[in-house]
């Protein structure tokens, strides 16, 4: 999917969770990050929006340093954009103002009813997946820090081998990959 480029984590801040809390926005994130650059009309076409509406979002999630500018792509006065490839993490719950932590939990459970929805059509289709669809399950006892440390080791992993579309070696497809750790509510 997105390939995570930064290396240190990027905590969300609360314009960034306001960005991401439009489902449009989240559309052209997804867009920039499987396509790569893109201006406010061929990202707009992509998204099914008007140049203007786009460009409006284009701004906002710029704002938040979701986006950047891709000045090699210009031409004129026109703007191209690209994802900023981050390891996002959402803040602590427990720190954040009242509107913040209702923007963040929001934003977990919308992101959590995408990744079902992806979830599914991929299995709807994992026939016809020649070998693409992977998984696994486990578990076991962790102590806080011992899964904080297990996550950090899956984004290095991560980093290392995902690519963004710009530096995707031939054959690459867009993959999503999904990982979530959280105390067992049957124990």
């Amino acid at each position: 999917m997105l390939g995570i480029m930064s290396e240190a984590p990027v905590e969300q801040s609360s314009a960034t969770l306001k960005a991401l809390s439009n489902p449009l926005r989240r559309k052209i994130l997804h867009h920039l990050g499987v396509h790569g650059p893109g201006n406010s009309t061929t990202i707009g076409r992509a998204v099914g929006e008007s140049t203007g509406t786009t460009s409006y979002h284009l701004r906002l999630l710029a704002d938040a340093g979701l986006i950047a500018e891709a000045r090699e792509h210009a031409k004129g006065r026109e703007r191209w954009w690209r994802l900023i490839r981050a390891d996002r993490r959402m803040p602590d719950l427990s720190t954040l103002s009242e509107a913040d932590r209702a923007a963040a939990e929001a934003l977990q459970e919308v992101r959590f009813d995408e990744d079902l929805e992806l979830l599914g059509a991929a299995f709807d289709r994992i026939g016809d997946s020649e070998g693409w669809t992977q998984g696994s399950r486990g578990g076991g006892h962790m102590t806080l820090d011992e899964m904080r440390r297990f996550h950090d080791e899956y984004v290095k992993l991560l980093q290392r081998f995902a690519h963004g579309p710009e530096d995707a070696p031939p054959g690459a497809r867009p993959v999503i990959v999904r990982w979530y750790a959280a105390p067992d509510p049957r124990a």
